[in-house]
């Protein structure tokens, strides 16, 4: 057995790597390249089926909520850091720092949901349920259900709720980001090193921020995606989104760890025992996804109750039977198969991969969820223009977002160095000969 006998040191430069720069052109260019896409797309819609724009939109909200799961769900997670301690905390970090403080972006993005809100919901336009009835995609049983529900939601389905709530929200999420960003910077430029305060400190915001994070996010999932179909209602639905954004934000910051890893500072700092102990991380968030959105279908379906069981029959008959056999493959069966592996964890490419994978089977469970609430595709799986929104505009909003997350990424050095596992993590690791 071989040991190494002196521990490694720190470039004097801790910023982030050139590199970034490159990501941000890149991004920059995909993004406007899918914007014009996504623009032709409806035009080609609206001459297709009159959807064009509607389904515009409806990808818009895909996009919303992938952002929002990456900024408000980075945030949580930081929080989930401080609490829980640990050396992953200073390899993720300054990511999910940045991405927490890509919320300004996030609300830009939430802006057209508000103001075209009518387009979307049937609680804030009753005519998206009349133009359904004409069509023949609801029965006149339905619409009286629909219209049950609605006046029985009205005190928090409705068009000045859905504004003032969001705002509150927001400016919730924005005080959070502004608070732990401001404090990560005091405890960087604290030369006493008073680490047991900043440490209690950090506890004591980020314990009832998680609490606060998660009945903030269940609200904004209900209105942004549940009340799509204003007759469902889950118990754990929030619970849901809670663990898909841990899910595809870990996914993305050990993508963005790894990529940093092959430059200064992080290559010094990123050893295989945090590597692996970081695929074991997402190995348990696949897990965890898979347990808690089985268990919910499973007590709907056995329970076969009418109220509740039409909302998988939307999204299982009429073709969505591929989808959904598709998102169970590729949002938790592959993942959790090449997770299975040690080696693979262990392989920078092939973790980087997998990570990869993930935040695309997010967005493609993100498409089921969304585009069935709607009754044209309601059990009615088809093609047109109009669904390609769906790729062009979540697409094109993301690299958007890249390009902003980049900029916050390089705006700070990418190791925090007032860390009590710093020198343990620069500490060599055995090499077995």
């Amino acid at each position: 057995m071989a040991h190494e006998t002196h521990s490694k040191t720190l470039p004097a430069d801790l910023s982030a790597p050139a590199v970034v720069d490159t990501w941000k052109t890149r991004a920059l260019i995909v993004g406007v390249i899918f914007a014009v896409i996504a623009v032709i797309l409806g035009f080609l819609g609206q001459g297709q089926d009159g959807l064009g724009w509607n389904h515009l939109l409806r990808g818009w909200l895909l996009g919303l909520t992938l952002t929002f799961g990456f900024a408000v769900g980075g945030l949580a997670m930081l929080m989930v850091q401080y609490c829980s301690g640990g050396k992953w905390g200073l390899l993720l970090r300054r990511p999910l720092e940045a991405m927490s403080r890509t919320l300004p972006l996030v609300f830009l993005f939430w802006i057209p949901i508000a103001i075209w809100q009518g387009k979307l919901y049937m609680w804030a336009n009753h005519g998206i349920v009349d133009k359904a009835l004409s069509l023949g995609q609801i029965t006149q049983e339905q619409v009286t259900a629909i219209d049950h529900y609605i006046h029985f939601k009205a005190p928090m389905l409705n068009p000045v709720s859905f504004i003032w709530v969001n705002l509150i929200c927001f400016a919730i999420w924005g005080w959070y980001t502004w608070r732990l960003n401001s404090l990560g910077l005091k405890r960087d430029a604290d030369s006493a090193g008073n680490t047991p305060y900043w440490i209690k400190k950090f506890e004591n915001i980020s314990g009832i921020g998680i609490v606060i994070y998660s009945v903030t996010m269940t609200v904004a999932v209900i209105y942004w995606v549940m009340s799509l179909d204003v007759t469902w209602y889950s118990s754990v639905y929030g619970l849901l989104f809670l663990v898909g954004q841990g899910y595809q934000v870990l996914a993305f910051s050990i993508l963005i760890a790894l990529s940093l890893s092959q430059f200064e500072p992080i290559k010094t700092l990123l050893r295989q025992t945090e590597q692996h102990d970081l695929g074991k991380f997402t190995f348990a968030w696949v897990m965890l996804n898979i347990y808690i959105a089985f268990g919910q279908f499973l007590i709907i379906w056995s329970g076969n109750l009418p109220e509740e069981i039409n909302w998988y029959l939307d999204r299982i008959r009429g073709g969505w039977g591929i989808i959904i056999t598709l998102d169970f493959i590729f949002h938790w069966l592959i993942p959790f198969t090449l997770l299975l592996s040690r080696d693979l964890k262990r392989n920078k490419k092939r973790l980087i991969r997998v990570c990869q994978w993930m935040i695309f089977a997010k967005a493609f469970d993100l498409f089921w969820l969304i585009e069935p609430s709607f009754k044209d595709a309601s059990r009615n799986l088809h093609f047109s223009w109009g669904i390609l929104e769906y790729i062009a505009v979540p697409v094109a909003m993301l690299s958007f977002w890249v390009v902003y997350f980049a900029i916050q990424l390089k705006s700070r050095p990418v190791v925090q160095t007032n860390d009590p596992h710093l020198a343990e993590i620069l500490e060599p690791e055995h090499a077995h000969a």
